[in-house]
């Protein structure tokens, strides 16, 4: 007998997609190119000439991660405004989720000129250094959602037929991204029914601190098109009270309670999964307190049900 969806999408899975993602990254790549500012100049990718790594896609309680860390060694070539050709390679150490989409730190770029210098060489290779890279980190960007579209169908079991060919809405708050989710509402799912039965509960409380302003942080936490950035998934917010809101393509969801602009949210919050009583909602209350030089965000779930403390914490801490 086969599992329900909701249940079968819970169980961690993984798939080994190295070599697609080499091919990707070897196709992608000679794409770029870039024009000068004299006449005749330009600048391009010609060549992957190595993908060191390994590249996965994930499954964790019904969320799909991208899990990949490479190593991409390429080619380079240009041409000057008097025609003289230009070449050289570009190392680049650290290709991850964690640079793309968590961007914990920043590409870097380790650069070689393989032609005799002259001006107009050297004007090239000022050329490549300065325009590629952000053109590099925009086919970068891309590359997460491509793992997610091409591979996700073969990890998540859809609750729709019509959904066969895309991966189905992830339930869940578990760890994204990249960083370039798209920016679609998510569907409210209709309020569930009150619980008959009271639950023992519990709290649950986290806290996190963050080098950025109080009111960027409270924006990403309810402005519907900053939040895939972190949820990596489609959201619903209208950040107003008595309003309702899903998180995480509906995996978590509930309602605006009250809003002190970035200081406080106060919102009703289920999260859908199998473990979830159904019909419960507890409490989140955010408070943002910003600091000289940080902020502090404070998380504390009231009336979470009584055996879930490690997993909610583990959900919390991870986004």
């Amino acid at each position: 007998m086969s599992l329900p969806p909701s249940t079968a999408n819970w169980h961690w899975k993984n798939k080994n997609v190295t070599k697609w993602g080499q091919e990707w990254f070897e196709r992608e790549l000679v794409t770029i190119s870039v024009t000068g500012d004299k006449e005749g100049e330009s600048v391009s990718i010609t060549e992957v000439q190595d993908v060191e790594g390994d590249i996965e896609l994930g499954q964790r309680k019904s969320k799909l991660i991208t899990i990949y860390d490479c190593k991409l060694k390429l080619r380079w070539q240009g041409t000057t405004s008097d025609g003289t050709e230009v070449s050289g390679s570009l190392t680049i150490p650290e290709v991850s989720h964690e640079v793309t989409v968590d961007k914990l730190s920043d590409y870097t770029y380790n650069w070689s000129l393989s032609t005799a210098s002259s001006p107009e060489v050297t004007a090239i290779f000022k050329l490549a250094r300065t325009r590629l890279p952000a053109l590099l980190e925009a086919k970068f960007a891309e590359f997460p959602n491509a793992l997610v579209d091409t591979h996700g169908k073969d990890l998540t079991v859809s609750t729709d037929p019509s959904r066969s060919g895309t991966p189905a809405p992830a339930h869940g708050a578990t760890p994204a991204a990249p960083a370039a989710a798209p920016r679609v509402a998510a569907a409210a799912p209709p309020p569930p029914k009150k619980a008959e039965k009271p639950l023992n509960t519990i709290v649950v409380k986290v806290e996190a601190t963050f080098q950025a302003s109080g009111p960027d942080l409270y924006q990403l936490l309810t402005d519907e098109t900053r939040i895939p950035s972190w949820t990596r998934a489609p959201a619903m917010s209208r950040a107003l009270p008595g309003t309702e809101y899903a998180l995480f393509g509906g995996g978590v969801r509930g309602q605006y309670v009250s809003l002190t602009p970035y200081t406080e949210i106060v919102q009703t919050w289920a999260l859908s999964g199998p473990t979830w009583p159904s019909g419960h909602f507890a409490t989140m209350t955010t408070t943002v307190d910003q600091g000289t030089d940080s902020t502090k965000i404070t998380f504390t779930l009231s009336d979470a049900p009584v055996g879930m403390h490690d997993e909610l914490k583990r959900n919390i801490e991870g986004y």
